[in-house]
């Protein structure tokens, strides 16, 4: 096996172990640490750490121990917040989550780095084009990568579903579901169905030690980079000084189209929030158990994966405006959906269909705003990009954050005003770019299939 290429599996593998872990115990943290807010609030401080993180470690890192280690040491800050869970509380998990949070930008900065390097040198071994062999590295790490979603949720759903108590949830316990929940008897019914601890124990056993493997398979398998390439690379670090990159960011927002596209992008973290912070707790949790969300996640999961793929394939025919017509109707027929249905466990496959709408709209969101970026601010893509993970963290920040503070419905009117706000800016962005470029067609670049989203290149 070539050496490029084998390098490329083990960041691979080495994601999939890795995130195997974390995006299992994101999905149950609402549910799983439900008293006072704790695994909501954990949550709102990872994405609080990234927003800080993205701004200042990634350069120092890279350049100080270049990309293996890099990789290695942030991947021990995810494992010590699975260690965290161990013991949940607030001077557990908080201190872990801002661990994992300043470790989550350096890593796929990194990884990013990595793949880039690893395919401008095989390309130029082998005489091709770099930016063909560096989009084919970046789909062999997306195809092993996406299925994490899969495996950790199954993982969890199975261990769960071998508890012996099973909590039948009583029609008085069930009026406290949905969007009208009850936020103090909710809170109580979810610990009622709380598996043992000794399934709990299991699980982060489990999880911990995927990510110890993650961290094992990186240390013995992974390269180090040549030494001419890491000295090309320091100095594509140091050309532009964090310093400088970071007031870059800021000064991007002189660009109108930029400001206009703040609000399409927090609705990305708003939306996935919901999703993982609320659904599953007031919906799943509330009216199936516990044992349950991960088969609703693993739903979500799997569609989001296949319209991501099928959508950054159709966008060069259909078009952007097209898709994000399809996610935001979809959207809020599922929004409106939430506000009138009462769950109830004799609706078992309503539970998985909200799910499956939510991960194609998901693919929408994540596909196209990250393409949509690319093309507007083609010649500033640094600053763009730094901005998109700045309001997408600031996204996930605000909706885990009143994740406990509110009811269930007025959340949901919550993302509805900021959809059709999202809309209506970024029918903006379009109307000007139309004005700019008239008879120029907006969305036939095929760059709208880059998969570099939600926790990918924070």
């Amino acid at each position: 096996m070539e050496r490029n290429l084998k390098n490329v599996l083990v960041i691979s593998f080495g994601f999939l172990l890795l995130f195997t872990a974390y995006g299992g115990l994101q999905s149950l943290q609402s549910s799983l640490n439900s008293e006072e807010g704790l695994g909501v609030a954990s949550l709102s401080v990872i994405y609080a750490a990234l927003i800080l993180s993205s701004m200042f470690l990634p350069p120092i890192l890279i350049k100080k121990l270049g990309c293996k280690w890099t990789i290695a040491i942030s991947m021990c800050c995810y494992i010590t917040f699975s260690l965290g869970n161990f013991y949940a509380s607030w001077y557990t998990l908080i201190p872990t989550s801002v661990i994992l949070g300043l470790g989550g930008a350096p890593l796929w900065s990194a990884k990013c780095t990595y793949l880039t390097i690893a395919g401008t040198s095989y390309a130029k071994k082998a005489g091709k084009n770099a930016k063909d062999i560096i989009n084919q590295y970046f789909g062999i790490f997306f195809l092993v990568f996406q299925s994490s979603g899969i495996w950790g949720n199954l993982i969890s759903s199975l261990i769960f579903s071998q508890s012996s108590t099973k909590v039948e949830v009583s029609e008085e316990d069930l009026k406290c579901c949905g969007a009208y929940n009850c936020l103090t008897d909710t809170t109580n019914t979810t610990e009622s169905s709380k598996p043992s601890n000794s399934l709990i124990y299991t699980l982060l056993g489990v999880y911990t030690a995927s990510g110890v493997l993650a961290v094992l398979l990186v240390i013995i398998f992974l390269d180090q980079i040549k030494s001419d390439q890491a000295e090309t690379e320091k100095e594509n670090l140091d050309a532009p000084s964090f310093w400088s990159t970071f007031l870059a960011t800021f000064r991007h927002l002189k660009d109108k189209r930029q400001c206009l596209l703040i609000p399409l992008t927090m609705y990305s973290g708003f939306e996935q929030g919901f999703l993982s912070g609320d659904y599953t707790k007031v919906y799943v949790t509330c009216a199936l158990g516990i044992q349950y969300v991960g088969y609703v996640m693993i739903c979500f999961a799997a569609v989001n994966s296949l319209c991501s793929l099928l959508f950054g394939k159709i966008s060069q025919f259909t078009g952007r405006k097209f898709l994000f017509a399809l996610a935001t109707v979809t959207n809020i027929a599922c929004i409106i959906a939430l506000l009138l249905w009462k769950p109830h466990p004799k609706h078992l496959a309503v539970f998985f269909v909200f799910p499956a709408l939510w991960g194609l709209s998901d693919a929408v969101w994540q596909t196209q705003t990250n393409g949509l970026y690319g093309i507007l601010f083609e010649k500033h893509k640094e600053a763009a990009f730094a901005n998109y993970r700045l309001w997408e963290s600031l996204g996930f920040v605000i909706a885990f954050g009143y994740s406990t503070k509110l009811q269930a419905y007025v959340k949901l009117y919550i993302l509805l005003s900021v959809l059709v706000l999202s809309m209506v800016t970024y029918g903006a962005v379009e109307y000007l770019e139309a004005k700019s470029s008239p008879g120029t067609p907006t969305a036939t670049k095929k760059e709208n299939g880059a998969p570099c989203s939600q926790e990918t290149c924070m």
